[in-house]
C-alpha cells in the first residue's frame, strides 16, 4: 500500500490550492481517510476526515474553505483549498487503510 501526496507549493494569503493522494494498493472507495497537517512548530493535527460513506468532518479553522473530494477512477483523494491563511502553512500529509503519505509542503506567504 502506498499513498503520495502532491500539489503543494508557496502561494499567496487568499490563494487556492488542490493537494491529490494517489493511492495505489488499495481502493480508495472502500475507505475512510483523513487530511492531516504538520505546522513546522506544532504536532500534526487533524484537518478533515472523509468516511467510506456519509458527511465529511472538518476542523473549525478549514470549514467552509477546505472541500474533501475523491476521484474513485483516478484512485485519488483530494484536498481543495481556497481562501488560504498564514496558518495553513504546514506539511499535509493523508491516512487511509493503516498508511501514510510522505507528505507536500504548502506555505502561505506574500
Amino acid at each position: 500500500v502506498q499513498l503520495v501526496e502532491s500539489g503543494g507549493g508557496l502561494v499567496q494569503p487568499g490563494g487556492s490550492l488542490t493537494l491529490s493522494c494517489v493511492a495505489s494498493g488499495i481502493i480508495v472507495s472502500n475507505y475512510s481517510m483523513g487530511w492531516y497537517r504538520e505546522p513546522l512548530t506544532k504536532p500534526r493535527e487533524l484537518v478533515a476526515t472523509k468516511p467510506k460513506t456519509g458527511t465529511t468532518y472538518y476542523i473549525d479553522s478549514v470549514k467552509g474553505r477546505f472541500t474533501v473530494s475523491r476521484d474513485n477512477d483516478k484512485n485519488t483523494v483530494f484536498l481543495h483549498m481556497n481562501s488560504l491563511k498564514s496558518e495553513d502553512s504546514g506539511d499535509y500529509f493523508c491516512y487511509m487503510g493503516g498508511v501514510w503519505g510522505q507528505g507536500t509542503r504548502v506555505t502561505v506567504s506574500p
